[in-house]
């Protein structure tokens, strides 16, 4: 019997229900930007946190976001280590995405504040750097972790415009709460 090419309109067998359909090149795409950032994002939460990677510590960390007036420094610190630690991890594995992608989203609305007087584009691109992570996490969510993440048997693993809204408002909640502070 002759299998028809993918994407092909008609079917020479039905399909069955106990074999998934093959990995789309979407679905790697999605894990490779989730596990890139997501690494890269708990990179840093150990490197505030731990001193991992050549990182300050948390002590020293603490000290930094004391001088940006991040009073207690330590508690901030240690805020944004554990945000960026265990939403990096999430947006890797796939795990409660929208979540993940909160907490990526509040930490790095926080460090755009900070850098908002160099603007967009300006020399050291301290703004352009969160503003990126932002706009993944945010995507991410919108889109959804696909197939290949943990969230695969939830109804945020597809994205859409819910899991993109509480991304959104929970980072931007959180980012604003912390700014009031």
């Amino acid at each position: 019997m002759k299998l028809p090419l993918e994407g092909s309109r008609h079917s020479a067998a039905p399909a069955t229900a106990s074999r998934p359909p093959p990995v789309s090149a979407a679905d790697a795409g999605l894990l490779l930007l989730r596990v890139t950032f997501g690494v890269i994002m708990a990179g840093h939460g150990a490197q505030k946190l731990f001193g991992l990677f050549g990182g300050p510590g948390l002590d020293a960390a603490g000290q930094g976001f004391a001088d940006l007036g991040y009073e207690p420094g330590v508690f901030f610190a240690g805020l944004a280590g554990v945000s960026e630690l265990l939403g990096g991890l999430g947006l890797a594995l796939g795990l409660l995405t929208p979540l993940a992608s909160a907490a990526l989203i509040g930490v790095m609305i926080n460090a755009m504040a900070l850098a908002s007087d160099e603007g967009l584009l300006a020399v050291g691109g301290a703004f352009e750097y969160p503003m990126t992570i932002a706009v993944v996490a945010l995507t991410v969510a919108a889109v959804g972790p696909g197939r290949l993440s943990l969230d695969v048997r939830f109804p945020w693993r597809d994205g859409g415009w819910r899991p993109a809204a509480f991304a959104l408002g929970a980072g931007g909640i959180g980012a604003a709460i912390v700014m009031a502070l």
